[in-house]
Formats: structure tokens, sequence, C-alpha cells
């Protein structure tokens, strides 16, 4: 296995092992440190999915500002809620909620008057939890369907002799830590002893069932209600205050009010008097009275409209949790580019019309887990994938400088635009110069292995700076010499002359440099170059696993001869005349020295003569 696959695998690994922890962790509803995230995407889902009408099913009767400036006092009195109760009952309602706490006894005539009128009509009464430290302690355990209900320290139930005549429900509910509803228990337990939330209280004497309660569900007779955790039941919001239908307690007491509002539903009396009651944020409203809150859960019960949230839905939750950083990361791994970015931003997309399409058609999969699980797997994988690709690039860049240093100058280059370069051989003209020191293999046996490595740099040193200088090839350097291309990579209408201009100018330099050196050295060593122009064959000489780029050809074997006529006839430089005519017999290069020729002469291995000519500068070492 490659490393960029193995480190891809172990990226899949661990953002697999990462989704499927969170994942575990949301089935369990221990993911409370995304809840502002999650809150912040519902309330985002609820608003653009916009406002509906709420069901015909539900009358709030709001003892508001009105009735208590009517009255003039609050809360009201006990005979007053009496009075309004009999007011309501008297059109046949379904069932009257009570959503205030009576717990506490009011005047005798007032109590006993409210609790006969009770008594005469299908009622509840609203019951309160109260947790130790303000927590609700929840255990999961998903084989009892009672284990993970809210267990509740005690609680504040109705007086006596109104719960001898009214059910009772408790009307707590579960907030973010926005402060916004988002779940109602429908069971809540202390010690051994059960009660059923308000909501779940009011619609069975509605429906005139007992809810059988099931691991993540309830029983309403043949309606089956799905619930979270701890048997809670999801809140979505139809609208702002009012959208569920409204009247004042006023009203109702002057008969200011349709009939057929009240008669066949369910009444829910709460209060929404300014500074008397429970409000709450919603998406649509920043002060919903709770008395709304509760309606709309009873609502959810009576229609099934609510929001789905169950086990299942926590399951797909987890393998969304697994699957979309798997995804990520893996695309990120499989293409790194434009198109891979696109892909990734399409897979989002996708994930986030499912997660809205879902939202809408009521059910609630989580926002906030799925992006906790993807987002740092991707970015970390992503991060590593840059930071490993930069020390690519400086490794290719080190490889590359590395490779021009060996290999022929601007071939590297040349190369890698052009992989298939010389992949098979090219004929064309092309200029070749040989360059060799004469004396160097007997003075190296005295210099020693360093002084000869330091002797041969500077030589290869010169070289290469005239030879770019003049914009030229070194095919190669061949122990105290060098072969010289003009024409590679392409060939150029110069190429001769700039061969010629380079000549002339290795000539002086190398010159120079002999002089620089100690006497010792200098006296026993000298050198010799030879240039020719014609065709030669350029190619990649080698195996599959080495390759070097060259020249080869009559051309090139005459340009190494003709160091040897130069030599035998003492000058610096031996030229053939194709090269001289091409470049120009009386070009510039050659006037800083003397031309002499034309020369024919035999060239050793080549049948038949050659015409050359000889050149020396005016200025001998």
């Amino acid at each position: 296995m490659s490393g960029r696959a193995f480190q891809t695998l172990i990226a899949l690994l661990l953002a697999g092992l990462w989704g499927a922890g969170l994942g575990i962790a949301h089935m369990r509803g221990d993911m409370w440190f995304l809840d502002r995230v999650e809150a912040t995407m519902t309330d985002l889902r609820t608003v653009i999915g916009g406002q509906k009408p709420a069901p015909d099913t539900v009358t709030i009767v709001a003892i508001d500002d009105e009735v208590v400036r009517q009255e003039g006092s609050y809360p009201l009195a006990r005979a007053k809620l009496a009075q309004l109760i009999d007011a309501i009952a008297r059109l046949k309602p379904k069932v009257i909620g009570v959503d205030m706490l009576l717990v506490d006894p009011g005047s005798d005539d007032g109590d006993r008057a409210l609790a006969q009128s009770l008594g005469k009509t299908a009622s509840v009464l609203a019951a309160a939890a109260v947790f130790p430290e303000g927590q609700q302690r929840i255990e999961t355990n998903p084989d009892d369907p009672l284990a993970s209900v809210p267990s509740a320290e005690r609680f504040l139930l109705p007086l006596k002799p109104f719960a001898d005549v009214a059910a009772v429900g408790v009307v707590n509910v579960a907030t973010d830590r926005n402060g916004t509803p988002r779940l109602v228990p429908m069971l809540f337990k202390s010690g051994d002893h059960i009660e059923a939330s308000f909501p779940l209280r009011v619609v069975s004497v509605a429906k005139g069932v007992e809810p059988a309660i099931e691991p993540d569900r309830l029983l309403l007779g043949e309606q089956v209600v799905r619930t979270d955790i701890g048997q809670t039941l999801p809140l979505t919001f139809y609208g702002p205050r009012g959208t569920i239908r409204t009247i004042s307690a006023a009203a109702v007491l002057n008969g200011q009010f349709a009939p057929d509002s009240i008669e066949n539903r369910i009444v829910v009396l709460g209060t929404t008097v300014t500074g008397g009651g429970d409000v709450f944020p919603t998406p649509f409203d920043p002060v919903l009275p709770g008395v709304e809150v509760i309606s709309t859960a009873i609502s959810h019960l009576m229609s099934g409209d609510g929001i789905v949230r169950d086990r299942n839905i926590r399951l797909v939750d987890a393998g969304f949790a697994v699957g979309l950083p798997l995804m990520l990361v893996a695309l990120l791994a499989w293409r790194r580019n434009v198109i891979g970015l696109v892909m990734i931003v399409c897979a989002v997309l996708a994930w986030l019309a499912i997660n809205m399409a879902a939202f809408a058609n009521g059910i609630w999969l989580s926002a906030a887990l799925p992006m906790t699980a993807a987002i740092p797997p991707a970015v970390i994988f992503g991060a590593i994938q840059l930071w490993l690709g930069k020390r690519r690039v400086q490794h290719f860049a080190r490889q590359s400088k590395l490779l021009q240093q060996i290999q022929a100058p601007g071939l590297g280059n040349w190369l890698a635009r052009n992989p298939g370069f010389l992949a098979e051989p090219v004929r064309q003209d092309a200029a070749v110069i040989f360059i060799d020191l004469s004396g160097f293999t007997g003075l190296s046996e005295t210099l020693g292995p360093n002084a000869t490595r330091e002797l041969l740099n500077g030589f290869y040193k010169l070289v290469d700076e005239e030879v770019a200088a003049c914009g030229g090839t070194i095919t190669s350097f061949m122990g105290d010499g060098a072969m010289i291309l003009f024409g590679l990579p392409e060939p150029g209408v110069d190429d001769a002359f700039n061969a010629a201009r380079c000549c002339v100018r290795l000539c002086d330099s190398t010159r120079k440099w002999l002089a620089s050196l100690p006497e010792s050295i200098a006296s026993r060593i000298g050198f010799k170059m030879g240039a020719h122009f014609g065709t030669v064959i350029a190619s990649r000489l080698g195996g599959g696993s080495r390759q070097q780029i060259t020249a080869t050809g009559d051309t090139v074997n005459v340009a190494s001869r003709l160091m040897e006529v130069a030599a035998s006839h003492g000058t610096e430089l031996a030229l053939s005349t194709e090269i001289l005519q091409i470049a120009g017999q009386d070009s510039a290069p050659y006037q800083s020295g003397n031309l002499t020729g034309p020369l024919e002469t035999q060239i050793r291995g080549r049948s038949g003569s050659v015409i050359v000519w000889l050149w020396q500068s005016m200025h001998p070492q």
C-alpha cells in the first residue's frame, strides 16, 4: 500500500471513529455542548419553513391585561375563576385545561365555588415538578420506557378539593440553552410516583382514553405518538403569539365571543397578563406566553402535526455523523483540485437539502451533529494534506534544483514541460564543442584526490558560466573535459554563431583561470578545444532507471577529434569549415585572435580529410 493510500485509510478510520463516538453520544442524549448550535440551526429551519396555521382544535382563554383591568386585581379571585369556567363549560368544550397552579388556598367560599365548577365539566389542572439543582436527571435505558423520564424531587400538586374533582398534569417544559422550549416531557416521576404531563392529560381526557406507555412512543387509543429520549415530545411552533386562537377572559365573562370557538374544542385557560406569567423566546416571537407553548404541545398531540425525533431518527443522525465525514475525507483524498472542491460542496449541499426537506416534512434531523462530525476531520485532513503537499512541493523543488545542477542546464525545466522530449531519437543540425585539459592526468597523480576535485570544480564552474551566457547546453562533463551543444532542446538560426562566441569566451576564461593557478600547477597543464557543425542524433541514452540526454553521430566524433588537431598544431581551438562558414569567418568572435586556414588534415578513425581552421588568442598563456 502506498504512503498516500495508507494516510487516507488512517484518516477515514479516525473520521469514522469520531463520527461514531458522536453518534453514540447523540443516541444517549449527551450532546448538550451542541445545544446552542442545534438551537440556532433549528430556529433557522423553522423561520425558512415559515408560519403555518394552527389546527382548529385548541382555543386559549387568556387572563390578560383587559380582564385584570376589568376586575381590578390579579390574580383573579377563585370565585371569578369559577364564574369563568362555568361560562366556558356551558358551551360544552371537550375539556378545560387550567394552566395555573392552584397550590395555595384562597377564601373558603371561593375555593368551594371553584371546586364545584371544576366538578361539573371535564377539566385538567396544572401541577409542577421540582427538580434538584434546577436540572432534570435523565438515566438512559432503552429497554425500560420509564427509566429515562425526567426524575423530579417532588411535585407541586393542586389543593386536594380541586384535585379530587379534576385530572392533574405537569406543565414543565424542557428549554435549550437559549431558553427556547424544544421538548415537552410527556411523563415525570418522583420516586415510584408517575405523573402525566399537562398536554398529555388534557388530550387523553379529550379523547376519553388512557395513554399506554411503550419504548420511544405513547399510544392514545389507536394514535401512536413517537417520542424522543425520556418520553419527550419535540415542539415546532406555528407562529407568533395569537397564532393559536386566543380569546380574552373578559370577552368570555361579557359574552362577547363566538360560541363555536369553544364548542367541542379543547379550551386552555392560562395567564398572559403583563408580568404575570411565563414567556419564552421562540423563532417567531421573543415573548411567547407559556400557555401558548403548552397549547402548541396539545395541538401536536391532537392533530399529529408535530415534528418527530425518536430513536430511529437519532439513528439516522448517527449514520450521517459517520457517513458525512467519511465522504468529505474520501473526496479530499480522491480529488485535490477544483473538481474535488466542487464535489465536496455538492455533497454538503445535498446533505443540507436532505436536512431541510426532512424538517419541512416533520422530521427533526440534527444539523449540529453531522457538522460537528464532518468539519474537524475534513479541516484537519485537508490541513495535513496541504502541509504534506507543501512538503512535497519543497521536495520536488529541491529535486528539480538538484537535477538542474546535475542535468544539462535548462533541460530539467524543458523535460518537466515536455515529458516526451526525445523519447524517440531526433535528427537535427547542431553545433558541437569539446574542451579538454591537457596534461591533467599526470598532474592528478601528484595532487591527490581532494586537490584534484577542487581544481576540476573550478574548471567546471567557468565552463558552466560561459556556456550559459552563450545559450548552450552542457550535455556532460567527461573527466577533465566537457561536451557542449548548441541546438538543444530546440535548434536555432544562431546556433553556429553562439557556438563560435562560446569558443572564444571559453578560451579567454580558461586561459585566465590557468594563469590564476600556482605556477607549479599552471606550468603542467593547458587546454584544447574542437568545434564542428552538422547533423546529430539527439536522444536519451541509458536504461529505464537512468537516462542521459546527449547527441551522437559523425558530427560529434569530428568535433572530438578536432581537439587533437588543435593540440598537434599548438593552438587553442580547431574549427571545422562548416561551423566557420555558417557563423561567418569575419564574425566578431574571432577578431580577438588569429584565425588561420583552411588546412586539410586527417582525422583519426575517419577516412578522408577534413578542412579545418585554427584559432589562437593574441594573448597566449
